[in-house]
């Protein structure tokens, strides 16, 4: 509920974020280096900050997509029912995906998002979560590329949302709800 008031917390400074997409997006040009293009596929809408500056990092030639995802809404709780709201516009059988999430928490969204792409034949298939929430996790599945691993707290910023509100944080910032 949104009209509950909070404050934000810095979780994870915008200096530790851009270092750490560096460093990941070297060791993703090594899995890739034989990739004539890769497809980049990011999962809407928190991944968007996160997607475009490690494409920036990726001295490599890049396709971006996107899939649109919903099993939030406004809620603070995943409700585990994984809508797709939009589909890659693109073909990827045969080619190299990396798919970029911006949380994995229960899983059940990157989960049925692997299943959906894997159907479709990717030459290889890979996994980046700028944050991953292992405390949290339902479904079997890790992605392969993590940038940080939180506590079990409510995040916003660098892209995340709570309620569409706090996109444009340049950090992560844990939300802690006062008394009004």
């Amino acid at each position: 509920m949104t009209d509950q008031p909070y404050v934000i917390d810095e979780l994870i400074s915008a200096k530790a974020i851009a270092a750490r997409i560096e460093a990941l997006a070297r060791e993703i040009k090594a899995e890739f280096k034989d990739t004539e293009r890769l497809v980049v596929v990011g999962l809407l809408r928190g991944s968007f900050v996160f997607i475009a500056d490690l494409v920036r990092e990726l001295d490599m030639t890049v396709e971006v997509d996107f899939v649109e995802t919903s099993s939030y809404g406004n809620a603070m709780e995943s409700s585990r029912e994984v809508r797709i709201l939009k589909d890659l516009r693109g073909e990827i059988e045969g080619r190299d995906v990396l798919v970029v999430e911006d949380i994995v928490d229960t899983g059940h969204t990157l989960t049925h998002v692997l299943h959906l792409l894997a159907s479709r034949h990717p030459a290889k298939l890979r996994t980046i979560a700028l944050l991953d929430k292992p405390s949290r996790r339902e479904a079997d599945v890790k992605a392969d590329w993590i940038g940080f691993e939180i506590p079990d707290e409510f995040v916003v910023g660098y892209g995340i949302d709570y309620a569409q509100r706090n996109r444009n944080l340049p950090f992560i910032g844990k939300v802690r709800f006062v008394d009004p």
